[in-house]
């Protein structure tokens, strides 16, 4: 059972690389925060009441500011607060963006794979059927008797075909 779950994740994770653009979000957003926390210290530097005196705290700025933590100093020179203001937008856009494109194209997926994995779901989910709640049980009943409705209309769409010859 164990080694099911751990196939299981892997096949999760998996399918998260090669069917959602997480990955490939969360490494455009970490080669921006670099460039920017650069551009940002190179902007300071020399700032007579600069508060990012290296490299390392621009790169602490730089996530504490997108992060909303509130916490970050606020750059001296003018340019340093536009480089700022740009990062704190574009990384938030990024951040955020990539957790909504990852969770609604992984939730899409099933509309594009083929029908043996849509099965190795359900099976996946039936077998956590004790961990659900009455309230989660009769969303998965309604759901159940909407793809049996389903099946009978494509049953009967087929047949009529069939018969029509068509």
């Amino acid at each position: 059972m164990k080694l099911r779950r751990r196939a299981r994740l892997f096949r999760f994770f998996r399918n998260v690389r090669t069917h959602t653009p997480f990955f490939g979000l969360v490494f455009l957003l970490f080669g921006l925060w670099l460039l920017f926390a650069g551009a940002l210290y190179l902007a300071e530097r020399n700032a007579p009441d600069a508060q990012l005196q290296s490299y390392g705290e621009a790169l602490y700025w730089g996530v504490a500011a997108f992060s909303t933590a509130g916490i970050a100093d606020t750059p001296a020179s003018g340019l340093a607060q536009l480089i700022g203001a740009v990062w704190i937008v574009l990384g938030s856009m990024l951040f955020f963006g990539a957790i909504v494109a990852t969770v609604t194209a992984y939730f899409m997926r099933p509309l594009h794979r083929p029908a043996q994995q849509i099965i190795d779901t359900i099976e996946y989910n039936l077998e956590q059927l004790e961990d659900l709640s009455l309230e989660e049980l009769e969303l998965l009943r309604e759901t159940t008797d909407e793809l049996i409705e389903h099946v009978e209309r494509t049953r009967a769409a087929a047949s009529t075909s069939r018969e029509s010859g068509t």
